[in-house]
């Protein structure tokens, strides 16, 4: 079965006492609907919660209505030899069905929670029901050929006669003898800086051809962690990274080492090396190193599965710095959301966690105060070092006016091989623009009245070429405890650029449920109802404002299709 933690879903305080007897015998996290107490882990809403769980590959249990389950995964619904047990258990355990991942632990584990509950696996899985083993179900093994196992239970209910084999090798699998290989390779990798990926890739194939090795079978792929940022490497998934004192605590165990390897990096070997290391002291060597023109592979083979559990590999870091747009689920990219769940660890401000709350899963909060982004920069970049993969959290695109330049300002002055990823989100002046209709249609800028990190002489600057440009002009920081007159300064500075009717859009708590999107003449705005939460958009002199039949007031700014309607 998926050794990843059961994720136990309940909807409601009734469902708390089976859920809890679950999580004793099974293990896993309790899941309810907020203020549930309880449970280990809240969701906003059940179904985007059990949505995220599977497509995380967790191992699902719904005491609730089948339904539920099916609607909350269907549009995740891709390839059965993939999908994580899903199973539905009555409120009372009288019933538990295996609605997904049959063939994937789910029957197992359905007859495992009927025995808890005394109540009845609804197994309808035909080889189950009949033989009592799923064909195409071996312990850590996949089937040579994915298809031979409806095949063969067909066989089988012929009454004939169904073998099975488990083979690192490639050997014939048909309806009446299936092959599967184990997970029990690990793969060691050597190159040279900048080495072609086409070539690692292609010395792998023609060592798996030349020893008739089936690659299903490669379960991990290990190096150097000199090597972390090697894209010859990281092609390949499931890679883990070694120090060289680790590598070189494998001499004994390798059979080619290299003298010459050894002063350039400090191990003997690095491919023999990592391979073993990976497998564990009961693996063997399988393949010792095979050389390219810039790169070397070794193949080696664990004593069991188990044993890649134990080795001191590291992944290789990455931090995803994401934006969340203005707050709301409904407001994020796909790209954030998935990136939000598949991180391990969450950094951010407080506020910017609390709301992504609804796609908390197991993920570790690392929270902060207002202020003091570079620690949190560094903290993030500090726990992808240890090999975790990161979420550093950012309102509206993290690339304006948050974190993600501060990350490569900080990799700059200290590099290292983490792998580095931006996510955009919807910026505050798009929500602010869409909110109010459309000011950012023709040319526009974004300025920060901040100077605790600019010069005022640097910002004035700035506006002043804005204001002669006629640029649409959003303004970040506006205003806050401490800064009290810059914006007045901004709008004196744009007096003698902006007709009295200009429209100013000011935007406060976008995306949130105190939201307040209002449009003022330049002429009537006053900076009171400026806070630190609020965005203010000027428009250019072309900028227009309408108030429609329903009365509410719009702005816009017009990119010139007048001229082409008034010619027609």
């Amino acid at each position: 079965m998926n050794t990843k933690e059961i994720s136990i879903f309940i909807l409601g305080p009734s469902a708390l006492s089976m859920a809890k007897k679950l999580k004793v015998n099974l293990g896993g996290s309790i899941h309810g609907p907020e203020r549930l107490e309880g449970c280990d882990v809240h969701y906003e809403k059940a179904t985007h919660a059990i949505s995220r769980a599977f497509m995380l590959n967790h191992p699902i249990i719904g005491i609730c209505a089948s339904g539920i389950l099916i609607r909350a995964v269907a549009d995740r619904l891709k390839n059965k030899s993939i999908e994580p047990p899903v199973v539905a258990v009555a409120e009372d355990g009288s019933s538990v069905v295996p609605l997904l991942g049959g063939h994937h632990g789910a029957n197992d584990l359905a007859r495992k929670i009927a025995s808890l509950t005394s109540g009845n696996p609804a197994i309808t899985t035909a080889s189950d029901v009949m033989f009592g083993q799923s064909l195409d179900e071996p312990t850590r093994a996949v089937l040579s050929n994915q298809t031979d196992h409806k095949a063969a239970a067909a066989a089988k209910l012929r009454g004939e006669i169904v073998t099975q084999e488990i083979s690192i090798y490639n050997k014939p699998s048909g309806p009446h003898h299936l092959v599967y290989h184990p997970f029990t390779l690990a793969v060691g990798i050597g190159c040279e800086r900048g080495t072609d990926p086409a070539e690692v890739k292609l010395l792998l194939d023609e060592t798996l051809a030349t020893h008739n090795i089936s690659e299903k079978s490669i379960h991990q792929f290990g190096s150097i962690d000199l090597k972390e940022d090697e894209t010859a490497i990281n092609q390949f998934k499931n890679v883990f990274y070694f120090t060289a004192e680790q590598l070189k605590a494998e001499s004994d165990r390798i059979i080619t080492p290299s003298p010459i390897v050894e002063h350039e990096v400090g191990t003997p070997s690095v491919a023999e090396a990592a391979a073993l290391a990976l497998v564990g002291p009961n693996g063997k060597l399988l393949v010792p190193k095979v050389k390219s023109k810039r790169a070397t592979i070794a193949i080696a083979e664990a004593a069991s599965f188990d044993d890649f559990q134990n080795h001191q590999g590291e992944r290789r870091g990455q931090v995803s710095v994401v934006g969340i747009g203005p707050g709301h689920r409904i407001t994020r990219s796909p790209n954030v959301s998935i990136e939000l769940a598949l991180a391990t660890e969450w950094v951010g401000y407080g506020l910017y966690l609390d709301l992504v709350s609804d796609m908390l899963i197991d993920q570790t909060e690392h929270r902060f105060p207002l202020g003091d982004e570079e620690a949190r920069c560094r903290h993030a970049i500090e726990l992808a070092k240890q090999g975790k993969r990161v979420a550093l959290i950012c309102s509206g695109d993290a690339a304006i006016y948050a974190m993600a330049a501060l990350v490569y300002e900080l990799i700059d002055r200290e590099p290292n091989r983490i792998k580095v990823e931006v996510h955009p989100g919807i910026s505050a002046f798009q929500a602010a623009s869409a909110k109010a209709g459309a000011m950012i249609g023709h040319d526009f800028c974004c300025i920060s009245l901040s100077d605790l990190l600019t010069p005022w002489v640097a910002i004035e600057k700035r506006i002043k070429a804005a204001a002669e440009g006629d640029f649409v002009i959003s303004f970040y920081n506006p205003r806050s405890l401490k800064r009290r007159d810059q914006l007045e300064r901004a709008f004196a500075i744009l007096k003698n650029h902006r007709p009295p009717d200009t429209p100013v859009v000011v935007a406060t708590n976008l995306g949130r449920p105190e939201e307040n999107v209002r449009i003022r003449k330049f002429s009537e705005f006053n900076p009171e109802e400026v806070d630190m939460l609020t965005i203010v958009m000027v428009g250019s002199s072309q900028s227009k404002s309408i108030t429609r039949g329903d009365g509410k007031t719009y702005a816009y700014t017009p990119r010139g299709y007048a001229k082409k309607m008034d010619a027609k």
